[in-house]
């Protein structure tokens, strides 16, 4: 087997980017053959990516290359806009290889890939009905809306035809997909993993002095519900990370016990982990599946998160309390905040949990699984 994955990678950095680059490791230990295809969104100009995205996709034959000298039996592709698009995949399959995509979101729907606007999730959206994303300009651009609800129209069939498996990590986020479209005869849960050398040996949250906040700064994470349980329950928060809504996040938690520490790398967000009593994961859109919940299960740190999208199923649903209610997630805060003992042992339950449900084995088990389907 040998396998070419590739991946578009986003204007701004996330979750998908982690999810890939650990999927070339998770390979490269399993002994299988690998090669990464990367385009990125920073390389080139808004003009060209429109076009790209209309046409569906740019350069196929470089696909087609990537795969023959590989020699690749699997092509997956991770996010496909817009310089892969479908003539990517189609290249890739012409070219002999099984064609695997993998959807973190719902951008094969959705013009923002989030499905969420207004506060609150959106299924205005779906199948091969995209105007409502341009009647109601999602991108903030009239023309850039225009062009993605047209070229997601016009192209899905393509898409669907020219992909053998499709693959996302959660059971909410396939429930979800088959709603709007997605056909469920070929797709596949595969969670992510967190790999071993990051998974604590136990919970040291019976001595962590904060709760933390790690993620982007925007309506979708939720991160004003975090601010107001901590000026209500008085647990000091720290928050890492930056986004649009910052300057308003930080007026707003004026007098409040909330330490603001900018964006902050994968390494310093371990550290982070390392000293929390709490981790607070506020989130109000159906998240596919955030390494914000596994990486602080695997840190051994106790979660109080809202019932959006993946996190109960994630975390467990005694973790998880009613998204957009500041006081329940600040009850919850509290309790755990007054008791040591609950932490510690929340946190070497979360620990078991990754290292049961999210470990390299059982995700590359299940990948190699779809690789080999019929």
């Amino acid at each position: 087997m040998r396998v070419l994955v590739a991946h578009n990678r986003y204007r701004h950095h996330g979750g998908e980017e982690r999810a890939v680059d650990l999927q070339l490791e998770a390979l490269d230990r399993a002994g299988i053959a690998n090669q990464a295809l990367i385009r990125d969104s920073k390389d080139t100009t808004s003009v060209h990516a429109a076009q790209s995205m209309l046409r569906g996709g740019d350069a196929p034959a470089d696909v087609k290359r990537a795969v023959q000298d590989l020699g690749a039996t699997v092509a997956h592709f991770h996010n496909m806009h817009p310089l892969f698009g479908h003539r990517g995949l189609r290249a890739a399959k012409d070219a002999g290889a099984r064609t695997v995509l993998h959807l973190h979101n719902y951008r094969l729907f959705c013009a923002i890939a989030i499905a969420f606007r207004d506060g609150d999730d959106c299924f205005r959206c779906r199948g091969r009905r995209t105007l409502p994303g341009f009647l109601l300009n999602c991108r903030g651009s009239v023309p850039e809306s225009g062009i993605y609800t047209t070229a997601l129209a016009l192209h899905q069939q393509s898409v669907f035809d020219a992909v053998d498996a499709f693959v996302t990590p959660s059971r909410y986020a396939a429930e979800r997909l088959v709603r709007l479209g997605l056909p469920d005869d070929r797709l596949h849960v595969v969670a992510n993993y967190i790999p071993e050398d990051e998974v604590a040996e136990s919970s040291r949250a019976h001595a962590g002095g904060y709760a933390v906040f790690a993620g982007r700064l925007s309506v979708e994470k939720g991160v004003v519900y975090a601010i107001d349980a901590a000026r209500s329950s008085g647990v000091p928060l720290k928050v890492a990370g930056d986004g649009p809504l910052e300057a308003e996040l930080r007026s707003r938690a004026h007098g409040a016990p909330v330490e603001f520490l900018g964006r902050v790398e994968p390494g310093a967000v371990r550290r982070l982990l390392a000293g929390a009593a709490i981790a607070v994961i506020p989130s109000v859109s159906g998240d596919v599946m955030p390494y914000a919940a596994l990486e602080a299960m695997a840190a051994g740190v106790p979660v109080t998160a809202s019932d959006a999208g993946s996190l109960p199923e994630v975390l467990g649903p005694e973790s998880c309390v009613p998204k957009k209610d500041p006081a329940a997630l600040a009850a919850r805060m509290l309790a755990l905040w007054e008791d040591a003992d609950a932490r510690r042992a929340e946190g070497d339950a979360g620990i078991a949990r990754v290292r049961e449900r999210f470990g390299e084995r059982r995700y590359v088990d299940e990948l190699l699984a779809v690789y080999s389907a019929k």
